[in-house]
């Protein structure tokens, strides 16, 4: 297990393997390092360095007011640096996507290039509603095998997964105890994204357009409730070099195992 203390005195978790070109994997909102534990084995001659944020995962738990994009940029900044990695690749699913872009607008001479899981610039409200329905609160189910039972009907735009994989994921995102199942990050963070939330949207196409120059990937789930079609279809007018892959059977978001994420995600590390 590693760790390294921010510059504000936050001690957090990451896992560094492999060598090779650096990606760092940045998660999503409420997620961690592991999250990437279906698409690792499948990335090979990679350097792959995986952060939990500030109030996630085996991190710190910290001041709310700080559970942002920005300052976790500039964690993942810190950890370049800690780790002495003058540039790296970002892999970003959700909430990390939008860190590698706030990354490329403020410190773009250290990215190598950047993947987007299943956002963009603009985020699809009813997404963004359904996000706020449980996030900082612990499910009413008492065991994961409850959770399981019903976890097809949670998550939406899904289809054929194995009831192994939705057995692994859940392992990944709560903890089971003896009062129940708990979620594996700070409740607080709720408050964070309504404050945020009670504010207008702010504009992040200057954030995506800020990714020029650098190789880009984009990997959508079909049936995506985050990463609208017309979003996609703007980010290609804006960049018609970049890879694309729409991913079937998938909503939000992407595992990164399946056949269409791995092609769009090895021919972007041909690029970097």
């Amino acid at each position: 297990m590693a760790s390294f203390t921010t510059s504000d005195g936050i001690k957090l978790h990451y896992t560094d393997e492999g060598a090779g070109t650096p990606i760092l994997c940045l998660s999503g909102l409420t997620r961690e390092g592991r999250d990437f534990d279906f698409v690792a084995p499948h990335l090979s001659k990679v350097r792959l360095i995986r952060l939990d944020y500030r109030g996630r995962g085996r991190s710190d738990w910290a001041d709310p007011a700080t559970y942002t994009p920005a300052v976790e940029a500039r964690d993942a900044l810190e950890l370049l640096d800690h780790l002495v990695i003058d540039k790296a690749a970002i892999l970003g699913t959700s909430r990390g996507g939008i860190i590698a872009m706030v990354l490329a607008a403020t410190a773009h001479d250290h990215l190598l290039g950047v993947a987007l899981n299943d956002v963009g610039p603009e985020l699809d409200p009813k997404g963004l509603e359904t996000i706020l329905t449980y996030i900082g609160r612990n499910p009413s189910h008492k065991t994961l095998a409850d959770l399981l039972k019903v976890w097809p009907d949670v998550i939406r735009g899904f289809a054929n997964v194995p009831e192994t994989r939705y057995r692994e994921e859940i392992a990944r995102l709560y903890d089971e105890t003896p009062d129940g199942l708990r979620i594996t990050y700070d409740p607080k963070l709720r408050d964070a994204v309504l404050a945020s939330a009670s504010e207008p949207a702010p504009d992040l196409w200057p954030l995506f357009d800020a990714l020029a120059g650098l190789p880009l990937a984009v990997i959508r789930g079909a049936n995506s409730d985050i990463l609208m079609e017309s979003t996609l279809a703007e980010m290609r007018r804006r960049r018609p070099d970049m890879i694309v892959a729409e991913v079937p059977d998938r909503g939000h978001i992407p595992y990164l195992d399946e056949a269409e994420s791995l092609a769009a995600l090895r021919e972007w590390i041909e690029r970097l």
